[in-house]
């Protein structure tokens, strides 16, 4: 809005001063210069109207673009993996295409309606010296009374029709405002904020009662229905049972990140509602299956849980974790960058980082979602170890698919379809042969069994005799062939398109080249465009065309001018001439802008989108260190496309 309010306070200054001055000395002439003011309205509000549903679009593109390509660059060794590189591509440049399209069409629809503009005033002008002149003879006009008219009319009327891309603005922002403000004003049924009570000793005691629970998104999919289970303080408790059986869903009304629908959700007694948000959440830590790791160092993870967290604090949650291994053998220690991700690390070590950053927060509460179950034996007992560690004197709480990792719980919950339908200790349950903790068990058991013999079966088959050396030397022969074969599919995805891009690595966004570079960079760019010169040349004839216009203009005021004040005989001779001249103007005007506009656009879009996927292809085909290196991850990357 703030350019376009000026602008409109000016344009409809413009219009009514020009309407002024043309009524004080000319009424009749007035009248009749009125006439152009629709067509110069109607004009101007489709220009409004089209380029800005064609800039949506064409936005709306890029948008989808953005997506193909955070989604690629972020997952890059799963798409390099399943040789996905070809289909990110062709998406990619699916999306580039409806952009160009839109850009195209930007340009035939602007460069028509400001012709059509132009073709307006001229003709406009065309009047004004024709019916000026028959004013000056009949009704005694003089020549400076019609050369003020015509200028302040059609400046008027020019003025009027450019109103419309403001008004269109205005009911833009009206739309955008009135989004921005009802989420402003949205009062979230979940208050962050200060308010609420701050125990003074918090214990840790959990307790649910009756709880009714489904997620807003599936409010007739009830996950808890009249669910109630008790956590006292410094109990290590166990959740169990099958996928979908709530138990993730528990630790999100634990979090608070969802109200129940009835029941009560209570922090040593206290209705978790009343208690300061913040306050529960500072005291309550979770590490989720899958630890989320920032773009960033291991200290500046850590401390997401602990703005300004102390060297000696850092330094213990690390050792706590089991962390200090690893952490001491990094280039930079805690200062080591992690990558995308956390794509620098392997999955133990995120875990361990993930437990570190619930340490260090000191909860009363921790709250673990499979922490163990993506990792490999020595993994798991590692980040087991750091697990038993810190659950002294707290309340836990652990979800668990491999039985084996809570058989120590003080209490074990066995959860179905959002009921607690077992609880006790591990040897307790074990006893009932028939209870749901025995069956998902044996379940367990048989499958490790299975396991367990089908590894005996491969070792059996790969210690028979030469056979081994045969698989040995199989496997070391398929893994530079399946190396060749990555290479030859990059190398073969490159040779198609090396003409337009080989140059392209050496050109790419560097915010330190020098004079030189940016100077090589211009030519580089010109080389690239060498498939638009005959397009370019066109528009340019048609730019220079347009541009001789107003100075032709310009002469034909000035003859203008002479014309109105020849003898009566010579000024209706001369003057329809002149307003021949000014016609012909707007037709050559009508012509040329839609040219020079749908020239340029198609020249501009086409290196636009060309540069645009070769550059996507050639970050799609870099080798994995690449991508390590933060001025690659996929937002910069995004950024600079």
């Amino acid at each position: 809005m703030g350019e376009k309010v000026g602008k409109f306070l000016q344009l409809i200054s413009t219009f009514l001063s020009g309407f002024i001055i043309s009524f004080t000395r000319g009424w009749i002439l007035t009248l009749v210069m009125m006439s152009c003011i629709p067509p110069a309205v109607a004009a101007a509000a489709i220009l409004s109207y089209f380029v800005s549903k064609l800039s949506d679009s064409s936005q709306t593109a890029y948008v989808e673009a953005g997506k193909v390509l955070d989604q690629t660059v972020g997952s890059i060794k799963t798409v390099v993996s399943f040789t996905g590189e070809k289909n990110a591509i062709d998406k990619y440049e699916e999306f580039l295409k409806i952009s160009y399209r839109a850009t195209v069409h930007q340009g035939v629809i602007r460069g028509i309606a400001l012709g059509s503009l132009w073709l307006i005033a001229f003709w406009s002008y065309g009047l004004a010296i024709w019916y000026g002149a028959t004013l000056v003879i009949e009704k005694g006009y003089t020549g400076g009374y019609v050369i003020n008219v015509m200028m302040a009319s059609v400046a008027a009327s020019v003025s009027l029709g450019q109103v419309s891309p403001c008004l269109s603005a205005f009911a833009s922002a009206q739309i955008a405002a009135s989004k921005m403000f009802a989420t402003i004003d949205r009062k979230p049924a979940i208050k962050s904020t200060d308010d609420g009570l701050e125990l003074e000793n918090f214990l840790g005691n959990i307790e649910l009662k009756d709880v009714h629970f489904s997620y807003p998104a599936s409010p007739d999919k009830l996950i808890f229905k009249d669910f109630s289970i008790c956590i006292p303080s410094g109990t290590k408790m166990a959740l169990v049972g099958e996928s979908g059986s709530g138990k993730s869903s528990l630790f999100s009304l634990l979090e608070r990140f969802y109200d129940p629908q009835s029941g009560e959700v209570l922090l040593d007694g206290i209705n978790l509602k009343q208690l300061n948000l913040s306050w529960v959440r500072q005291r309550v830590g979770l590490v989720s299956q899958e630890p989320i790791l920032f773009t960033t160092t291991i200290r500046e993870n850590l401390e997401y849980s602990k703005k300004g967290a102390s060297q000696e604090e850092i330094r213990s949650a690390i050792v706590l974790a089991n962390a200090a291994s690893f952490v001491d053998m990094l280039p930079n220690g805690p200062d080591t960058l992690v990558g995308e991700h956390g794509a620098q690390l392997s999955g133990g070590q995120k875990q361990r980082i993930a437990i570190a950053r619930a340490i260090l927060k000191d909860p009363s509460i921790l709250l673990f979602d499979e922490a163990t179950s993506a990792l490999d034996a020595e993994s798991e007992h590692v980040v087991q170890d750091a697990l038993e560690n810190i659950m002294v004197n707290r309340t836990t709480v652990i979800i668990a698919h491999r039985l084996s990792t809570v058989k120590n719980a003080d209490i074990i919950s066995v959860l179905n379809r959002g009921q607690v339908v077992e609880q006790g200790p591990h040897a307790k349950l074990i006893r009932d042969v028939n209870g749901a903790y025995s069956q998902l068990l044996q379940l367990q058991e048989l499958s490790m069994k299975k396991n367990e013999a089908h590894a005996n079966d491969s070792n059996m088959l790969q210690q028979a005799g030469s056979g081994t050396s045969h698989s040995i030397s199989q496997h070391n022969s398929r893994q530079p062939s399946f190396e060749r074969d990555l290479s030859r599919h990059s190398s073969e995805g490159g040779s198609r398109r090396n003409s337009q891009t080989f140059s392209l690595q050496e050109h790419q966004n560097n915010e330190n080249d020098d004079v030189e570079s940016r100077q090589n960079a211009i030519r580089w760019l010109l080389n690239f465009h060498k498939p638009e010169i005959p397009i370019l040349l066109c528009g340019c004839a048609a730019a220079a065309v347009n541009g001789a216009i107003l100075p032709v203009f310009g002469l034909l005021i000035s003859r203008a001018i002479t014309t109105l004040y020849e003898p009566l005989n010579k000024l209706r001779k001369d003057s329809v001439f002149s307003a021949e001249i000014y016609v012909a103007l707007g037709v050559i005007s009508i012509i040329v802008n839609p040219v020079q506009s749908t020239l340029f656009n198609i020249a501009g879009g086409k290196i636009i989108k060309r540069i645009r996927a070769a550059s996507f292809r050639q970050v799609v085909y870099q080798e994995m260190g690449w991508y390590d290196d933060p001025l690659n991850s996929s937002g910069a990357i995004g950024s600079r496309l």
